[in-house]
């Protein structure tokens, strides 16, 4: 077999961390995750202003979770095997037109439409996104990973705060504003797009892309590795249904437990969302320290017993549990990218693709089946039943550990 010599001098190249593109790709995530959080947050607003029903709203959520998650392994698969560098701001040059479609809309076939468009955009970012977080981490990629997917998640925790202070006052029309945010995001993307054409250009003269390509991908993938793959997908599974159910229930449940009025419950609400994102911030590098294994299983089973005890406790003692679960279950978000693409090297697209696009998607069929669960069992059974799912955190003792990982490539 063929080996490539690398200078002492391009190894240290390659393993340092670039902060500067880690820091605006966050801020890009967040962005591109804030205008996808426009989306649920429009539902009140678009419900009164078009007569839309529950079932409507609900395809919209739908519609919008399938296509940005069902896509991103394929666009992850094409571009593991030619790297798209200006794939980042024609996607979120989609997104910009699905926004402005979305503020100007008379009807609800064009809503639709625009949530496509804000879909397929959100499809290209991640994996694509995923890939330069990970070019720019140099022996950091927990870190790298944490700093890129952060900004995502605080994307979405914005979603209480836009309903509040511009969907309301400004009713549908204020989506607009959020053509703002994504021509933003479309220039800062075409500098990361600069970036990383240089980047793979400077990689190629050392190693070729075809070459690296070809050499990971010559074995086949094993029974092993696919059996760890379905592993780590229950493990998102679990956390992803247990989010789905919080974000989208737990303020009814506030509601009706607690007699909260409807600000109050979104208090409650953004308090688990920011939370969550600081775990996923600092959850790369803890697992940069402590191992990717160690981290996934503390984080997922070790939430199990705050998530069991929020619905039997006070308002105040919940608020507490909330900020603990949501930090300590999404420390293992960005992680889990990281030992997948660990598993499968080579495959950075299709693993970022695959593990969170599988997020979004299993938290959208999650959202309908708890739905059901709540019509039928009511909110108290709901919850108590979400709050056993991280004990399948227990089968991340059965993944390989981040030792045995390297020894596979070494």
């Amino acid at each position: 077999m063929t080996q490539t010599v690398i200078t002492e001098k391009q190894v240290a190249y390659q393993n340092q961390t670039t902060y500067k593109i880690l820091i605006i790709m966050g801020f890009c995530h967040l962005l591109n995750d804030s205008i996808q959080s426009v989306i649920p947050a429009m539902f009140p607003v678009l419900g009164k202003s078009m007569g839309l029903s529950f079932t409507q709203l609900g395809f919209i959520a739908f519609s919008l979770n399938m296509v940005s998650s069902v896509m991103q392994p394929f666009i992850g698969a094409l571009s593991d095997k030619k790297p798209m560098p200006y794939a980042l701001p024609i996607g979120m040059t989609s997104t910009l037109l699905g926004v402005i479609g979305l503020a100007l809309a008379p009807n609800y076939s064009l809503v639709l439409l625009s949530v496509l468009f804000i879909g397929l955009g959100s499809a290209i970012f991640h994996p694509e996104g995923s890939r330069v977080a990970h070019m720019a981490a140099g022996s950091r990629k927990g870190l790298a990973q944490s700093i890129y997917q952060v900004g995502g998640n605080s994307g979405q925790a914005l979603a209480p705060l836009i309903t509040a202070l511009i969907l309301v006052p400004l009713g549908q029309i204020g989506a607009a504003w959020f053509s703002v945010v994504a021509g933003i995001a479309v220039m800062l993307l075409s500098y990361i797009a600069f970036w990383y054409s240089g980047r793979l250009k400077e990689l190629n003269a050392q190693v070729p892309f075809s070459k690296v390509t070809a050499s990971q991908d010559s074995g086949k993938i094993s029974k092993g590795i696919i059996l760890t793959l379905v592993l780590i997908l229950f493990l998102i599974f679990a956390r992803s249904w247990y989010v789905a159910g919080i974000t989208n229930y737990y303020a009814f449940f506030a509601i009706e437990q607690y007699q909260f009025s409807i600000q109050r419950a979104q208090v409650f609400l953004f308090a688990f969302l920011v939370a969550g994102a600081l775990g996923t911030f600092f959850g790369g590098p803890l697992a940069d320290k402590f191992g990717k294994r160690n981290i996934i299983i503390v984080s997922i089973l070790g939430s199990a017993p705050l998530s069991i005890l929020i619905p039997f406790v006070p308002a105040s003692i919940s608020f507490i549990l909330l900020l603990l679960t949501g930090f300590i279950l999404m420390s293992s978000f960005s992680v889990t990218v990281i030992y997948a693409q660990d598993l499968v090297p080579g495959k950075i697209g299709t693993m970022a693709g695959l593990t969170v696009g599988l997020a979004f998607g299993m938290g959208a069929i999650g959202s309908i089946i708890l739905g059901v669960m709540a019509d039928h069992l009511g909110l108290f059974t709901t919850l108590t039943f979400t709050g056993f799912l991280p004990i399948l955190g227990a089968l991340g003792f059965l993944l390989p550990s981040d030792r045995k990982l390297s020894q596979r490539y070494e």
